[in-house]
């Protein structure tokens, strides 16, 4: 229990920067738990980041935090998003599907054409979202690295 009083944002940080590895296999991990983190499957995504990290051979740490992307403030815009982007793909409007007063066995007879648009919007949003957070780490990272090596020298 006092592990859990002592977490806070700035021991989460500190993880974050923490991570000595090159920032390419700091990017992959990153990148990896944000894409994770756009699906839908609550209580798979940081396994399934965990995974794909493990595959590409990125950070296991970051790929987990990563996943936080999706958390209880985020569901439902994060969803959404997925769902619309997820739309512009199929043929049908997804306006029609959301302006229906939904019942449960409405959701039922269209449960395909809710999760095929969702799980696709959540693919394409995953990929950006991934790509745009795993090039601003590697950025941040390199440039540490940098001024890690700038330090180093003018010591001497």
């Amino acid at each position: 229990m006092k592990i859990i009083k002592e977490l806070n944002m700035k021991k989460i940080l500190s993880l974050f920067w923490e991570q000595s590895y090159s920032p390419y296999f700091n990017a992959k991990g990153i990148a990896v738990g944000v894409f994770s983190g756009c699906f839908p499957f609550f209580g798979l995504q940081t396994l399934m980041g965990l995974f794909i990290a493990r595959v590409i051979k990125g950070n296991l740490l970051l790929a987990a935090l990563g996943t936080w992307v999706s958390n209880p403030f985020t569901y439902i815009p994060l969803y959404l998003l997925n769902f619309r982007v997820g739309s512009i793909f199929f043929k049908n409007n997804s306006a029609d599907f959301f302006n229906k007063q939904l019942i449960v066995k409405d959701l039922w007879n269209h449960g395909w054409f809710f999760t095929s648009r969702l799980l696709l919007g959540s693919c394409l949003v995953g990929i950006f979202m991934g790509s745009l957070i795993g090039s601003l780490t590697f950025y941040l990272y390199k440039s540490r690295s940098k001024e890690n090596i700038n330090q180093l020298y003018s010591k001497k």
